[in-house]
């Protein structure tokens, strides 16, 4: 219980940071899907970092490759579930670019912490081989 509340602590942050990235990319003008692509980019290197040093933290195994498996997991699935919902939302229902990116963050939570538990962060065995309690 206590990773997911940090789980989603850490993506509330991210959110922070994907918002804030799309909202000021599309004050400079970029496009709202590059706009998109480049803040859902900066949020996931964020969350990476914080599930690693904070809701992550005692699992150590397979750490060397623990970003790479977070960009193939969580950083596709937000990657594109953000890309095709910003494409439908906004760009052809109208929904203000941040109202819709909030949509699309929504809805890929609950994937991306199972796959994050279960895939990216690895339980550390103990001496028997059996997985640590984490």
């Amino acid at each position: 219980m206590i990773r997911w509340v940090r789980f989603n602590a850490v993506g509330l942050m991210g959110v922070g940071v994907q918002l804030a990235g799309l909202a000021l990319l599309k004050w400079a003008g970029v496009n709202y899907l590059v706009a998109t692509g480049i803040a859902v980019e900066m949020a996931i290197l964020h969350n990476y970092w914080w599930h690693r040093r904070w809701t992550f933290k005692e699992r150590t195994r397979g750490r060397e490759s623990s970003l790479w498996r977070f960009q193939m997991s969580n950083g596709m699935l937000s990657l594109g579930s953000n890309l095709v919902l910003m494409r439908v939302l906004t760009g052809w229902a109208g929904v203000p670019a941040v109202s819709a990116d909030l949509v699309a963050i929504g809805l890929t939570g609950l994937v991306n912490f199972w796959v994050s538990e279960r895939w990216v962060f690895l339980k550390d065995h103990g001496p028997s081989g059996s997985s640590a309690a984490g």
